[in-house]
């Protein structure tokens, strides 16, 4: 599933046969010996076609151990909803100024959440944002006028998901230094989301096929079966 990262050390554990979830845990923790924390990733091999609009599976989840990283957040509001985003713990708040910073490169920021009142402004950044995966949506609770809450939840671990071409979902689900029981929770968590936004077109196997890996080591394939979601 997708290019091997460079070897450091030497790797345990068997990649050619899927893992029960717990076990294929236990050997990517085993195997992150970077010297940062790597963050553990997983990535899902949905049986959809996202070239067929009610194909595309797209959501957000709340990962219930978090994410292990700060994620700063960006929020386009005016007035009251503004210094609610404030209150929330927004590190950048703005209207048309805001807008304007963005497109003129600045992107200091990891999530951008927007009120409906500004979505016309919002559209203008299409072109900016749309690539990197952060144009403010209503169906992954970006586009919201509750944005005291939206921003809370992106603090608290909230992360969007999003299938791509080859109908694979790739996400980040928590940090090698958590518990393998944290880890265990929060890929659940995912894969019950994913579940739930199965596209009713889509025919066959839906989860085809399921590997985690830490940032630098190497992916241990995991029995869908074991996941219990």
């Amino acid at each position: 599933m997708g290019k091997q990262p460079k070897r450091v050390g030497a790797w345990t554990g068997d990649r050619t046969v899927a893992h029960p979830l717990a076990e294929a845990v236990k050997l990517v923790k085993a195997n992150a010996n970077a010297k940062f924390d790597e963050t553990v990733e997983i990535a899902v091999n949905l049986g959809v076609d996202p070239r067929h609009a009610d194909q595309n599976v797209r959501g957000v989840v709340s990962l219930p151990s978090g994410t292990g990283r700060d994620v700063r957040v960006a929020v386009i509001a005016k007035d009251a909803k503004a210094e609610e985003a404030k209150a929330a713990g927004a590190e950048v708040v703005g209207a048309e100024d805001l807008v304007e910073r963005i497109q003129g490169g600045f992107m200091d920021f990891d999530r951008v959440i927007a009120t409906p009142d500004m979505m016309a402004l919002v559209g203008r950044l299409g072109k900016v944002l749309g690539p990197r995966g952060l144009m403010p949506n209503p169906r992954v609770g970006t586009v919201t006028p509750n944005v005291g809450q939206a921003v809370k939840d992106a603090k608290g671990g909230s992360i969007e998901f999003r299938v791509e071409k080859a109908g694979i979902v790739h996400a980040g689900v928590g940090k090698a230094s958590f518990t393998e029981e944290a880890i265990v929770a929060n890929v659940r968590a995912l894969l019950e989301a994913l579940n739930r936004a199965k596209p009713s077109g889509a025919k066959g196997t839906y989860v085809k096929r399921i590997s985690l890996s830490s940032t630098m080591g190497p992916g241990f394939k995991v029995e869908p079966g074991s996941i219990g979601a």
